[in-house]
């Protein structure tokens, strides 16, 4: 199972209180991982990537195991530790301004 934190808004939207497994199955990777929070909760669907080029909508950012994991490739393999449930997969709500 893989642990996902989603920022607070997109926990009120879904009703999810604290932290949430998915299972993903083959390869570990952000779009996998998305696509399962996707199925369990629809209502999740377009606020995270677009609902039609599945690209990271602007203001979300990806971490794991401390890096910034934003701009990696959606089907790039996320680190080991995030695949075996040991350390999380945080979806980051961004702050702009100055």
């Amino acid at each position: 199972m893989i642990r996902v934190v989603l920022p607070a808004h997109l926990r009120a939207l879904a009703r999810i209180e604290g932290e949430l497994s998915v299972a993903v199955t083959g390869a570990v990777t952000q779009d996998a991982v998305l696509s399962a929070i996707e199925s369990l909760y629809p209502m999740l669907k377009g606020t995270i990537r677009d609902r039609t080029t599945r690209k990271r909508r602007p203001f979300i950012r990806f971490f794991a195991c401390e890096r910034d994991l934003s701009h990696d490739a959606p089907d790039a393999l996320l680190p080991d530790a995030v695949a075996s449930g040991a350390e999380p997969f945080l979806i980051v709500g961004a702050i702009a301004g100055g």
